[in-house]
């Protein structure tokens, strides 16, 4: 990808942020559900992908909710009420774990003066949210700043259609959409969106549950910093 990409935009959730394990856990913890951090960042991957094999709409999350408690250790007796108790708990801004190395590597492609952003499927929080855990910001602030922070609430339109990134593309102004690489944790919501625009699509992969997908695959950010400008 070196000299193939002159901007990112990046999705937030399962890439900057993830839902809050503090509060999921002892939600499923009564149907045997572990707290163990590490299974619920597994979880959320596993989850994602099952969601978008499903083929579910974006609003529907039925087949993530049944994927997550599974892969946190609920028993199949009780994965059909633990699934109903997390669509129930979780919500938009309890995205607001960050991902491991996520803030670091936005800072180098900063500090390597690659223009960022972030357009993001949300409710009008995650501006907000991305702020307050000190991830990114548009602006001066205790995060990484950023070009733009694009949320769908707040545009009137979601992935993958592919109009949600208008907005963004303006913020790189003279920038070329085959020049820009959109960076997601979702085939059929964030990749799709991608080629739809024209952009490059980059998969948060760390599990490896996409092998037979031909897109360029990633454990996390640091991955894109060595691609971009190791």
């Amino acid at each position: 990808m070196r000299g193939a990409v002159d901007a990112v935009l990046f999705d937030a959730g399962g890439v900057l942020v993830l839902p809050d394990p503090a509060v999921l856990a002892p939600a499923l913890h009564p149907y045997g559900g572990t707290a163990e951090v590490a299974r619920h960042e597994r979880a959320h991957y596993g989850a994602m992908a099952a969601k978008a094999r499903a083929r579910d709409a974006e609003d529907t999350w039925a087949s993530y909710d049944l994927a997550y408690v599974r892969l946190v250790g609920v028993p199949s007796h009780d994965e059909a009420e633990a699934a109903f108790v997390l669509g129930r708990t979780r919500h938009a801004h309890l995205w607001r774990a960050p991902v491991a190395g996520a803030r670091d590597g936005l800072a180098a492609l900063h500090a390597a003066g690659v223009p960022i952003g972030v357009v993001s499927n949300a409710s009008g929080q995650i501006a907000s949210v991305l702020a307050r855990v000190g991830i990114c910001q548009v602006g001066a602030g205790s995060g990484v700043p950023v070009r733009v922070v694009v949320d769908s609430h707040d545009v009137g339109v979601a992935k993958p259609d592919p109009a949600i990134f208008r907005p963004a593309l303006g913020a790189l102004r003279g920038i070329a959409p085959g020049r820009i690489a959109y960076v997601g944790d979702s085939v059929s919501t964030d990749v799709a969106a991608a080629r739809a625009a024209g952009m490059v699509p980059v998969l948060v992969d760390p599990y490896d549950d996409w092998p037979e997908l031909d897109v360029v695959r990633i454990s996390g950010l640091a991955d894109l910093v060595a691609l971009l400008c190791g």
